[in-house]
């Protein structure tokens, strides 16, 4: 019997708590701001994704991978349309992928450093 796969980030969410409970220890009155600020990034990640569907509606990145693909035409089979599940998709394909999730990821990043650079 294996041990279960641990999700993403987990090492870092470790990091994260201890380094809070060091806050806790040495400077307990500083809890609340960390949580403020905490919640700002947050808050403009969340911001910034919304904004990015709603300047670009049809330029969802998932929707790149997609472009006339018929599993039944090109004969393979793809439950889901993640990267690496065998789908086919075009050079220019990947291009546009590549290029919404760059933009998505700017316009995500930028969101939250204006916000942590305000706060």
């Amino acid at each position: 019997m294996s041990l279960p796969k641990l999700p993403r980030m987990a090492p870092w969410l470790a990091v994260s708590i201890v380094l809070a409970l060091v806050v806790a220890l040495i400077a307990p009155q500083q809890l609340p701001v960390s949580l403020y600020k905490l919640s700002l990034i947050t808050s403009a990640a969340w911001a910034g994704y919304w904004i990015d569907r709603g300047l670009f509606p049809y330029a969802r990145p998932d929707r790149f991978l997609a472009w006339g693909i018929s599993p039944d035409k090109a004969g393979i089979v793809a439950p889901d349309r993640t990267p690496g599940c065998g789908l086919a998709i075009t050079l220019e394909q990947s291009i546009a992928f590549a290029a919404a999730m760059l933009r998505r990821a700017v316009l995500i990043a930028s969101a939250m450093i204006g916000v942590a650079l305000g706060a």
